[in-house]
């Protein structure tokens, strides 16, 4: 059936209700039950569905920071990689991490649903986690110990065990991500504004449940790595893992479900061929005269309508109705004539990218906490009392400490406060937000400039500067760079989290979900690409660089300022983009 000919179907016959009409017993946004019938709002949803959500999100959050918040030093200290090949490989990793969601992404959104997607990937990521433990463990899978000064390497099998692992991982995160973030909100009715109005606090309370599961890994987790064994430490977030997958599937009767709305792609192609193929036709001044079904559902599954919107109006061509339509309505295919809501989708993809493009230098900002903040404070006192040491990645719970503070603060506090000047439910914009997180961003990377700067002043002192010692420094001085990294999340990134859920189309949430990961991906090949740029220039002609094997010779202080004015360059454009930024109109 022709677009036009399927429109004035759905017109004349009635045939699908129009879906924010409800009959105050189910849901009016389309949500179903997991047999596809519609949902009753009074058995579902909201915080009756919520506690498995969140319960699955700490544990899944503490699996996955009990692999990465002590994998630099796993690389180091137990396959012996130099400091910039550790630094690099986990950059990778963690870029492939967020790269994958876009796989997750489109599976969700076009055939399995968010429901199904996540329980598909979650199964993939416990396969990884326990694989990890297997390499840890099993003497065969892992290199020699140090013997002395001589570190034997990894062989050819046991990296590919090793990394077959760790990559297993990042394809099951990358699956769940995209789908569990958006999930959440799917229990909130759109269409019940007492409903929306509680939607806001989930993605504050989602991002706590999350920190304190990473708060357990930083802490306890990497003590258990460093003093209790790498296989034990491993094995103890596979465990949590199969627990976070049990948590999921336990609240299934609880849970509203969003149909798959199609392929997002495939749409997206279809207007950009359209309005391609129709580049001569003028767009009507009155655009209503463009093409839209005539009823209240949209053509889109899972969608619901999106009224025209001035600008991009090189893709309104596609929704133009040619006089060969007009007059035979079989002439029209979906490749040659698209609804405005399609359009619509398109247009609100096009609109996001500048403000999604300005989080990848904020994503290689937070790199830099698993990487570089965990090699500079490797190379400062970590004792504490006489007895206890401190591992150099455990600093990075403060960063969650930070989150944890700063979640109840903004949402019992600041947001009441923000509500009486602003009038908004939400205090402030979502855009507003991730500007202020982008600020703080450039106060961390200062903080970590001026200790490392300090540092450096302490060896030069001592006449350490060619020694690879630790220095008499506390690594407690690292904390102020942790916490304001951890305010610049809360701020940055729920309120991109936020953004890209609510500024979405209805059919493209998983996907958009998945394009807020992707920043993190990107800033992570960002500043991997940074470190082998700034290595490459600076060990010209024999120097020893900013970033030597040997921190007390080098100069990881440019590094930090070297970020810290990328960041406020982004922050610039990002308040222009922020500024013109149109918001999409539901009908």
């Amino acid at each position: 059936m022709s677009p036009l000919e399927e429109g004035r179907s759905l017109s004349e016959n009635g045939h699908l209700q129009p879906q924010n009409e409800s009959n105050g017993l189910s849901t009016g946004d389309g949500s179903v039950d997991l047999k596809g019938k519609p949902v009753l709002k009074k058995n579902t949803g909201l915080w009756k569905a919520c506690p498995f959500i969140l319960g699955f999100g700490c544990c899944e959050r503490l699996a996955f920071f009990g692999i990465s918040s002590n994998l630099v030093n796993y690389l180091t200290n137990r396959l012996h990689e130099a400091n910039v090949s550790a630094a690099k490989n986990v950059n990778n990793w963690q870029g492939t991490c967020y790269f994958i969601p876009l796989l997750g992404g489109l599976i969700a959104d076009t055939f399995l649903g968010r429901y199904w997607t996540i329980g598909v990937f979650s199964t993939i990521y416990l396969l990884g986690m326990c694989t990890l433990t297997l390499t840890a463990s099993v003497s065969a899978l892992k290199p020699e110990d140090c013997a002395g000064s001589i570190c034997p390497s990894a062989s050819p099998p046991q990296y590919a065990v090793f990394f077959i692992g760790l990559y297993l991982i990042a394809l099951g995160t990358g699956g769940v991500k995209p789908c569990i973030w958006p999930f959440g909100p799917d229990q909130f009715d759109d269409t019940d504004p007492t409903e929306k109005a509680k939607k806001g606090a989930f993605f504050n309370w989602f991002y706590f449940s999350n920190n304190l599961g990473a708060l357990v890994s930083s802490s306890f987790l990497v003590w258990v790595q460093d003093n209790a064994g790498w296989g034990i430490g491993f094995g103890i977030p596979s465990a949590v893992m199969a627990i976070a997958i049990a948590s999921f599937f336990l609240g299934t009767p609880f849970y509203r479900f969003q149909k798959p709305g199609g392929s997002p792609l495939k749409r997206i192609f279809q207007v950009l061929v359209a309005s391609f193929h129709k580049w001569k036709l003028q767009v009507p001044k009155d655009t209503s005269l463009l093409y839209e079904t005539q009823n209240e559902t949209s053509a889109i599954k899972g969608s619901r309508k999106l009224e025209h919107s001035d600008g991009l109006k090189l893709l309104d061509k596609a929704a133009v109705i040619s006089d060969s339509e007009m007059n035979d309505p079989n002439s029209s295919s979906p490749w040659r004539l698209c609804t405005v809501t399609q359009v619509e989708e398109l247009k609100i993809l096009t609109r996001m990218f500048p403000i999604w493009s300005t989080g990848i230098v904020f994503s290689a900002v937070y790199a830099q906490m698993s990487t570089l903040f965990v090699e500079q404070g490797k190379t400062m006192d970590t004792a504490m009392g006489s007895h206890f040491s401190i591992p150099p990645a455990s600093l990075s719970i403060f960063a969650i400490i930070s989150i944890i503070i700063w979640i109840p603060i903004y949402d019992r506090v600041l947001v009441p406060i923000a509500r009486k000047f602003t009038g908004k439910q939400k205090g402030i914009t979502e855009l507003q937000r991730m500007g202020i997180g982008l600020f703080i961003s450039i106060l961390s990377m200062t903080a970590a400039a001026i200790v490392e700067i300090k540092r450096l002043h302490l060896a030069r002192e001592l006449g350490l500067v060619n020694k690879k010692v630790a220095l008499p420094f506390s690594i407690f001085w690292q904390i102020p760079q942790y916490f304001l990294l951890g305010a610049a999340e809360v701020f940055t990134f729920i309120g991109q989290h936020e953004f890209f859920y609510e500024h979405a189309p209805d059919a493209m949430r998983s996907l958009c979900s998945a394009l807020s990961l992707l920043t993190n991906s990107l800033g992570s090949y960002l500043s991997s690409l940074i470190l082998t740029i700034v290595t490459s220039y600076t060990t010209k002609g024999g120097k020893v660089g900013w970033i030597p094997n040997n921190l007390n010779e080098g100069h990881i202080d440019y590094f930090f300022w070297l970020l810290a004015g990328l960041s406020f360059l982004n922050l610039l454009v990002y308040i222009v983009c922020a500024i013109n930024y149109k918001q999409k109109k539901t009908s």
